[in-house]
């Protein structure tokens, strides 16, 4: 396969060249290949995106989404490579459910899934999974994701083991006893609706407490879905100080507020919870100056059944996948100046880095990922035409810019728009 006349994203900058692919692999990038070839003229050519914060459901909870589903809507969202969250039920705690989570995506084969294990069994904060017996069947990194490891001694063993097996723990910071069941903001717009409330400092104490824990023991640790500007800033000082440290955010908090409840729409409850305009206007801030290392959709849909409940009952989350690419070109490129290159670094070659994974980088040699766009063109959301089973989002009805045409995993073509 040939890509004829694209702009492809380097981290030097947009260069017109061809690409050509072989066995999977970039056999060659020039400025002109001689062949026929797929005619990329108008579109950009990014390496293949990956998300590492992801919700598959499987398995457990298919009424919501499966692997097969999750798949189909990664591929239309330009994603070649995703890492699946492991609050599944079962579990994945164990090497039999890492090895299911890896069988199920070659049979469905389309992006590749990387899956994440828990940190402690059955995600009750008690013991220590077996985490060499999960890295040995393909896990990733660890997390205990949708809640924190509330001891920190057993959290500190785990950066311990995880580090001996190469593995990181991506930590969801939370203190439970603080949040004491909010579920928004608390801030102007908790009192204007009567919704309960929960604090910053619900989550700054927890990511606080992850980068002493870094510190101490000379060990890395990433921070998700950051929301705050304290903790972007607790972030960034970790960082100057030469913490290992790396962190993650979503879209929803770099574009909306918690002015979003104001009209009890439970697609907006996701946590940690929406902001105040200070903390979105420091996670763009983050983002722009590598405080943040990468851009997550935090993909986590729901049954319709989930969500029509009344606010305080409403499952937490976003299906992102197939708008997160989108949504941070044009609220960051288009509106707030970050370079496509720098895109390319927060949604691909970040996470790769972070996780040890291949890929996010064009170059000879490395896998044939790509996701080819269309930058120009504007469409609206709408969740009807999602290919996740998750029709759960707040930016139904937003316009955006920049559509995916096709998605190429190794060398071959997954998602073509018809």
């Amino acid at each position: 396969m040939i890509l004829k006349h694209a702009q492809v994203v380097t981290p030097e900058g947009v260069k017109r060249l061809d690409i050509r692919i072989g066995e999977g692999k970039i056999a060659e990038l020039s400025p002109e290949i001689a062949g026929e070839g797929l005619d990329c003229t108008g579109l950009t050519v990014f390496p293949g995106l990956i998300d590492m914060h992801v919700h598959l459901r499987e398995p457990g909870f298919e009424r919501k989404e499966d692997i097969g589903s999750g798949s189909r809507a990664a591929v239309k969202g330009g994603f070649t490579q995703i890492c699946c969250m492991p609050n599944t039920d079962p579990v994945i705690d164990n090497k039999v459910v890492v090895s299911y989570v890896k069988a199920r995506a070659k049979e469905v084969g389309l992006c590749k899934i990387h899956p994440i294990g828990a940190i402690t069994e059955g995600q009750k904060g008690e013991t220590l999974s077996k985490i060499g017996a999960m890295k040995g069947a393909g896990a990733v990194a660890l997390s205990e994701d949708g809640k924190s490891v509330a001891n920190a001694h057993l959290m500190a063993n785990a950066m311990q083991y995880a580090a001996d097996f190469g593995l990181k723990c991506l930590c969801h910071c939370e203190d439970a006893a603080l949040t004491d069941g909010g579920v928004v903001h608390e801030g102007y717009y908790s009192t204007l609706t009567g919704l309960k409330g929960s604090l910053r400092a619900a989550e700054d104490i927890v990511i606080a407490r992850e980068i002493c824990l870094a510190e101490s023991l000379g060990l890395p640790v990433h921070i998700c879905h950051v929301s705050t500007y304290s903790g972007v800033e607790l972030i960034r000082e970790a960082k100057a100080r030469g913490v290992q440290v790396t962190a993650e955010t979503c879209p929803h908090y770099f574009i909306l507020t918690d002015a979003a409840i104001a009209n009890f729409d439970t697609d907006t409850k996701v946590n940690p919870p929406l902001r105040e305009e200070r903390d979105r206007l420091a996670v763009i801030e983050g983002l722009k100056d590598g405080t943040l290392d990468c851009i997550v959709s935090d993909h986590a849909p729901h049954h319709a059944d989930d969500k029509n409940v009344e606010y305080g009952l409403a499952a937490f989350g976003i299906s992102g996948l197939e708008t997160s690419f989108a949504l941070s070109y044009t609220a960051l490129v288009r509106e707030n100046g970050l370079t496509l290159p720098a895109l390319t670094e927060k949604m691909s070659a970040a996470p790769a880095r972070i996780l040890g994974l291949q890929g996010g980088a064009l170059a000879v040699g490395a896998p044939a990922d790509l996701t080819v766009v269309n930058l120009g063109e504007k469409w609206t959301v709408d969740p009807a035409t999602f290919l996740s089973k998750g029709k759960n989002t707040p930016f139904k009805g937003r316009e955006v810019y920049g559509k995916v045409k096709i998605t190429i995993v190794d060398g071959q073509i997954k998602y073509e728009e018809k």
